[in-house]
């Protein structure tokens, strides 16, 4: 697999955002839907990436699918978090997330934060990522930056070490 930083122009990931996007939507009350747009993703604060796998059919003759992705969020010199992470259809329990999480969290620790942080939801179709972030060590928290106390939403936080 290979993860690259995306600048959110191919229409295959825009695609795969979209899914992400309507599928939050789906899943979760509409006030509790914390989940950015594209143009939110392409501010300044927010490096994105998608991780792509050398076997992907192609939709197309010129664009490969992507397998899943993820942002890291600026809030502080000491805070970041995790949004849009998203693994494609079909592409679930291959290993997508985990490479992602290995990714962004060694990333978080180059730039030097203390802490990453995340928000997903309460419910069961959020089980499968609640334990996967458990596994990596994040545990449950207050809501933190612009979060309101959402009785429809986890907070998890992992705190990072020197690099």
């Amino acid at each position: 697999m290979k993860i690259i930083r995306d600048d959110l122009q191919g229409q295959a990931i825009l695609a795969l955002l979209q899914e992400h996007i309507d599928e939050m939507y789906a899943t979760s009350p509409p006030e509790s839907v914390h989940t950015l747009d594209v143009s939110a993703l392409r501010k300044p604060d927010i490096t994105f990436w998608s991780i792509w796998h050398d076997d992907v059919a192609h939709h197309n003759e010129n664009e490969p699918t992507p397998t899943g992705c993820v942002a890291l969020k600026t809030h502080d010199a000491q805070l970041c978090e995790i949004k849009s992470m998203r693994t494609a259809k079909g592409w679930h329990r291959k290993g997508v997330a985990s490479a992602l999480l290995h990714h962004i969290i060694a990333h978080a620790k180059q730039r030097g934060y203390q802490r990453i942080a995340l928000e997903t939801g309460i419910e069961d179709y959020f089980i499968a990522a609640r334990q996967l972030y458990a596994k990596f060590g994040f545990i449950e928290c207050d809501p933190f930056a612009q979060y309101p106390n959402d009785p429809n939403s986890v907070y998890m936080t992992l705190a990072l070490g020197a690099s």
